[in-house]
């Protein structure tokens, strides 16, 4: 085939519409003269491109996708069969806003089947949306959601496609504590004292705690569908434990992400600096202590994931580990 796109006799791509190198258009599919492929596509039977579209290079649009105005896939995107997006919250007919919110879906990300995205929703960076999802909000970097609205079901780790499924859990020690794939997070055991009158857990600087602390806060009270965290530090250290009920803290270097349980007053966990970090579906009954090694300075927390991407790749180095 070459470097030019192969366009199917049965396609209409209108002049106008640019098609990068290597792309396949399939039959009935249709693109507006502002439409904009990248390289590498593959668009499948019945898609729809509008004008003000851009798609990155290699990405996969399934059978019977529309994609309108204002709508952004970045490299590598997969959208699944029958998949739906909207660009206006309150449509009429024949009424038009002054501008479409714009959609867009990060690097990597993937949308199943004949799931709806509403207008004005960002899907992050290799987040996976489940079929038949109903997407009402942003979607985080590396999020899995489903349902109708979209929840958060877990976190894409890399390992969901390798043989015989996840790696084992970290078997956690009082001291060094047991080291996640996740580059610094250790998991630690902390002693329990039971008798009859009732049972006691502790932590000492040094020889349990990783670090001295400088603050303390807890998180209660908190929704089971909502998301806590969901930022990195520059320079801080923290230590989780769950004193009552359970969450899952999901951690990411940037190259590998875990998820821990977090569910008895007896497993703490150590995120060190530069460790993307969110906690979510808290039991009702959760109460988690996060125990920092300085005081609150709102401007060493990154906020954004592709910021926090940004750095990591600029700290690398040789002596970094791997």
């Amino acid at each position: 085939m070459g470097e030019a796109p192969f366009i199917h006799p049965q396609a209409l791509v209108e002049p106008g519409a640019k098609v990068g190198a290597r792309t396949r258009v399939w039959a009935f599919a249709h693109l507006l003269p502002g439409a904009r492929v990248g390289e590498d596509c593959n668009i499948c039977d019945h898609v729809f491109i509008e004008n003000d579209v851009a798609v990155g290079d290699r990405v996969t649009i399934k059978c019977g996708v529309q994609l309108w105005d204002a709508v952004v896939l970045e490299d590598d995107v997969f959208v699944g069969p029958n998949a739906t997006f909207t660009n206006d919250r309150f449509p009429r007919s024949r009424r038009h806003p002054p501008a479409y919110l714009p959609t867009v879906v990060r690097s990597g990300a993937s949308i199943g089947a004949n799931a709806t995205i509403l207008a004005g929703i960002t899907i992050g960076r290799n987040a996976m949306v489940g079929a038949g999802a109903v997407v009402t909000k942003d979607v985080p970097a590396n999020a899995v959601v489903v349902g109708n609205p979209a929840r958060i079901k877990g976190y894409v780790t890399g390992r969901e496609r390798a043989p015989g499924g996840a790696a084992a859990p970290a078997t956690p020690s009082a001291g060094q504590g047991a080291e996640l794939d996740v580059r610094g997070v250790r998991q630690f055991e902390l002693p329990l004292v039971a008798d009859l009158r009732g049972s006691l857990s502790f932590a000492e600087v040094e020889r349990h705690l990783p670090f001295a602390p400088r603050r303390y806060f807890v998180v209660f009270d908190v929704q089971s569908e909502k998301i806590r965290g969901e930022h990195a530090h520059r320079r801080l250290h923290q230590f989780l434990v769950c004193l009552k009920g359970s969450c899952t803290v999901m951690v990411d270097d940037g190259e590998r992400r875990a998820e821990v349980v977090l569910n008895r007053p007896t497993l703490g966990l150590w995120v060190p600096p530069m460790v993307w970090a969110a906690q979510y579906h808290y039991s009702p009954d959760a109460l988690l202590l996060v125990l920092a090694s300085e005081p609150y300075d709102a401007a060493e927390y990154i906020r954004d994931y592709d910021v926090f991407l940004a750095e990591v790749r600029a700290s690398s180095g040789p002596g970094r580990p791997a």
